[in-house]
């Protein structure tokens, strides 16, 4: 625990550094931002792993932000839990629909030039597993293909590394609406052995690219503060012991890959 949390502050010490020795900031305005946004749609998937399945999830967010923090809670509510999962509940006795996630993010956003860094703490409030808590720290690029790095640390739970790297493109349909391209792939390591499957080395920490994620979608604004943005996804393991491992995680289906969407409403203000 004092190795993990040493490493945690370690994270959060060279956001801090960043934060403090940045020459330059993007211009913020004076006041306060805010975001609402509610998705619907045919599954949640995280990291390549089915926390649905055969039912609709809603997805409700809100985010207010000011001067570069933020502030984020996101919810998950599975309309029809397969009994697999439920079983995975730390309370069996719920009906089919299940508030089964909430998530409050906090993170502070600045810019060196055309470089972007984000850095926050994420808490999990989950049903189907232990509590977690995790730090990060994300870098960009404002160039062709907007390439982006992000680490994540948990700190709370069982200790591991997440790392992201992603791009994304928007191709221009008409006025105001485009078309959003994203491509992204995960490495994920544990420091010690973990209960799950790793298929050469049962006893060994499983550490392993892990995900990879394709998505598109389009915005379509309504008026000056409601969107609308259908949303299209593909997640797939990236070697095999990340296959066989998801396929044991997703004790619904079984499977590793899913091809997923929805549509989802903004307000911003």
């Amino acid at each position: 625990m004092r190795k993990t949390m040493r490493e945690a502050m370690l994270l959060v010490g060279v956001a801090a550094f960043g934060l403090l020795t940045a020459p330059a900031f993007a211009e913020e305005a004076d006041k306060p931002t805010a975001n609402a946004t509610v998705g619907l749609f045919s599954k949640y998937v995280w990291r390549g792993e089915e926390l649905s399945h055969d039912s609709l999830v809603i997805q409700p967010s809100l985010t207010v932000g000011y001067k570069g923090f933020s502030a984020n809670v996101w919810n998950n509510a599975d309309t029809h839990v397969d009994e697999r999962l439920k079983a995975l509940s730390n309370d069996t006795s719920k009906g089919n629909f299940d508030m089964n996630e909430t998530d409050f993010t906090l993170a502070y956003d600045w810019s060196v030039g055309k470089l972007g860094f984000s850095a926050g703490y994420i808490y999990y409030n989950l049903e189907l597993a232990e509590d977690t808590q995790e730090v990060f720290l994300k870098s960009s690029v404002d160039t062709f293909l907007k390439p982006t790095i992000t680490v994540y640390r948990d700190i709370a739970g069982t200790p591991y590394w997440y790392v992201t790297g992603a791009i994304s493109h928007s191709l221009p349909i008409k006025k105001d609406i485009s078309l959003d391209l994203g491509a992204q792939v995960s490495y994920w390591a544990y420091d010690h052995a973990v209960d799950g499957p790793d298929a050469n080395d049962p006893g060994k920490a499983f550490s392993a690219f892990h995900d990879g994620l394709l998505s598109a979608s389009v915005t379509l604004p309504v008026n000056k503060y409601v969107s609308v943005t259908p949303q299209l996804y593909y997640s797939f393991p990236l070697s095999a012991d990340a296959s066989d491992r998801l396929k044991a995680l997703n004790v619904a289906s079984s499977d590793d890959s899913f091809v997923y969407g929805g549509v989802s409403v903004g307000l911003s203000f």
